[in-house]
């Protein structure tokens, strides 16, 4: 599969089967995620995959979601703010960092037949309440990963034309 089919292939999935992930394709997601790049090469991230029913139940405080429920699995991907770079005008890439690994999640997981979708609109103190976290470490981003059971809507993009000069 060509890396334009993959990116095409992978939409935010709102309905999972009851299906577990085999931990054999959940090492290859997260190796994936291993070799993401971030500036200056400070891998300032943490990611904490969640599975039993009793952390699945507490994260779900976090986003109290019909379809969010469904999945069989999620994973916590938080920003170390101590390790990630800080450019000379004080712009924090912590942000950019770990959007680039969680979009190497997202992908990996679509290449292994998996379903992904980014949720950042939680609540993010119930979530550091709920579980443990250093003291320097901002739950960022919450995905949802298992066997779709739904289906992909058509994507609307705007035309090249709208984002390229």
């Amino acid at each position: 599969m060509s890396f334009l089919d993959l990116v095409k292939q992978r939409y935010s999935c709102r309905s999972y089967q009851e299906k577990s992930v085999e931990q054999e394709k959940l090492d290859y997601v997260m190796e994936c995620v291993r070799f993401a790049p971030s500036a200056v090469n400070k891998q300032p991230w943490m990611f904490r995959v969640v599975k039993n029913d009793a952390e699945k139940e507490n994260l779900r405080e976090c986003y109290s979601r019909d379809w969010f429920n469904t999945a069989p699995m999620y994973i916590i991907c938080s920003i170390l703010h101590d390790e990630e770079w800080v450019r000379k005008d004080g712009k924090h890439h912590g942000d950019i960092d770990i959007a680039i690994a969680v979009e190497h999640l997202c992908l990996a997981a679509t290449e292994q037949g998996l379903a992904t979708c980014w949720v950042c609109n939680f609540d993010a103190e119930k979530c550091k309440q709920l579980f443990t976290f250093a003291e320097n470490e901002e739950p960022a981003v919450l995905i949802p990963i298992g066997y779709a059971a739904d289906e992909a809507k058509e994507k609307k993009r705007k035309d090249m034309d709208q984002i390229c000069k």
